[in-house]
């Protein structure tokens, strides 16, 4: 890790999402740049791989097995952020969860729950939670992983679509809301990501398609956004691959 920043080796990333696919790349890029990066998602196993292999190039991170569903796990992550790092810097919201392939009408209501609990809720319960130590310290970034799904008509994919368009207008106004406290609030919507997002099966064993966006071209991104000049903020980033299927 020759590239460290040592104005963000003592900073703290909190990345959702982070056991595989955008969240893990998100992750050690920013363990990359020298943060110490709290790895969130509900799989250990996996949290624990991508811990090693941080760790195996020299970078800092730490397991937090969390169910952004669950208001009190969210709180409890807070509360041992406040006690152990007593700040967070950079907040990533990646997890999500897909549940395209049919209409609407044939959605139950049990999966839109889950769907909204995990894409627009969990970022709220994280927002809420994290925010305040932000805010404390006058300064910090939040980063919302979203999809162009959000901008664009999606059949068969209605709430996911639904759950994007909320995490935009979420983004946007929070913006607004905490610009005052020096605090920057930035959207990535990228378009088809090479990691088996809303296939069925094991999301280790996909046909891998080339054409699409990789983990680390979004990664890329985020590091834009966290290398930012003080003065200035990029609000929203549209990512597409360069060839369509």
């Amino acid at each position: 890790m020759d590239d460290l920043d040592t104005g963000l080796q003592q900073k703290v990333a909190v990345v959702t999402g982070a056991a595989r696919g955008i969240g893990e790349a998100i992750s050690r890029r920013l363990a990359s740049m020298g943060m110490t990066v709290i790895l969130l998602a509900r799989d250990r196993e996996r949290l624990r791989a991508v811990l090693a292999g941080i760790e195996d190039l020299g970078g800092k991170a730490e397991v937090h097995p969390c169910d952004l569903r669950d208001e009190r796990a969210v709180e409890g992550l807070a509360s041992h952020l406040r006690q152990k790092q007593a700040r967070c810097d950079v907040l990533v919201n990646c997890a999500a969860i897909g549940l395209t392939g049919k209409p609407l009408h044939e959605m139950s209501v049990a999966e839109w729950d889950d769907l909204m609990a995990t894409n627009l809720r969990g970022p709220f319960l994280m927002i809420r939670a994290l925010a305040p130590l932000m805010i404390e310290r006058r300064g910090g970034h939040i980063i919302n992983i979203s999809s162009l799904a959000g901008r664009n008509p999606s059949p068969n994919g209605a709430a996911y679509s639904a759950s994007k368009w909320g995490l935009n207008g979420l983004t946007y106004s929070l913006a607004e809301e905490l610009r005052k406290d020096n605090i920057r609030v930035s959207v990535v919507a990228p378009g088809s990501v090479n990691t088996g997002f809303g296939g069925k099966g094991d999301p280790g064993e996909f046909k891998s398609e080339a054409w699409k966006l990789q983990p680390d071209d979004v990664a890329d991104v985020v590091e834009m956004l966290v290398r930012q000049p003080a003065q200035s903020f990029v609000s929203e980033v549209l990512l597409r691959p360069t060839r369509k299927p």
